[in-house]
């Protein structure tokens, strides 16, 4: 993902995108797009259902990486929706908390953190960032991308997820084991204004994370700004469990 350079600010700048609109995704990881007059297929990082952000028709944007090997060379990044810009790359969550952590963006912190390390193996479970703040205390954290809102409530899943439910017990596991855990819920649009979990869609996780919650485990909601140039990490939201 080199075509997301960090921003001083603890965003991230997009390079060049492409335009067209969204014909139809399919099989999870692909969506065919038209682009002047042509439908090209692109890579789609997005294991949920996408619901309320892959509606055929829509303008979209893609990033181009033509690295050797890559069947794809487009990938779809955002779709436009009505009233708002949906980030649909769960890859980009990742990468955009921890260059806000580096920045000292992230309010949970102390201060701009000491120490970023991605993809970090405890035992047997593997999260996707391990922080440390100024303090030498360090938070595990795994980040989820959320892309489903409705009347300004943000909600995640967007379909039922056991691998999703199974990080909510691991982050349990380590709070209860004395270590900083958190659940870091990035919603990648800028219509919502707070979180809840999706017991409409997927109850057990809804049960499990309120059980998390019960045992340690913090929860972190924000809100991405995006722009066709950057984005970068926006206020929190309060979350209703």
């Amino acid at each position: 993902m080199s075509y997301l350079t960090p921003t001083p600010d603890g965003g991230l700048c997009w390079g060049p995108l492409v335009s067209g609109h969204l014909v139809r995704r399919y099989q999870r990881f692909l969506a065919d797009v038209e682009i002047a007059g042509q439908v090209v297929t692109a890579h789609t990082p997005n294991t949920g259902r996408m619901t309320g952000c892959s509606e055929p028709g829509r303008p979209v944007w893609l990033s181009r990486q033509d690295r050797p090997g890559r069947k794809y060379p487009l990938t779809l990044e955002m779709i436009e929706m009505p009233g708002a810009l949906v980030g649909v790359n769960t890859m980009v969550p990742n990468r955009l908390a921890a260059a806000a952590a580096r920045a000292g963006r992230l309010a949970e912190l102390t201060g701009p953190a000491a120490l970023v390390e991605n993809e970090v193996t405890i035992g047997h479970s593997r999260l996707d960032l391990r922080l440390t703040d100024p303090s030498g205390q360090t938070v595990m954290v795994e980040v989820k991308n959320c892309t489903l809102a409705e009347q300004g409530v943000a909600y995640f899943p967007d379909a039922v997820t056991a691998r999703g439910a199974k990080h909510l017990d691991e982050l349990a596991s380590l709070a209860q084991a004395g270590q900083r855990a958190a659940l870091l819920i990035l919603v990648q649009r800028v219509d919502a204004a707070r979180f809840r979990p999706a017991d409409q869609i997927d109850p057990e996780w809804g049960r499990r994370l309120r059980a998390a919650a019960g045992q340690g485990m913090e929860i972190w909601a924000y809100r991405a700004d995006l722009s066709l140039e950057k984005i970068s990490l926006g206020p929190a939201l309060p979350v209703e469990l």
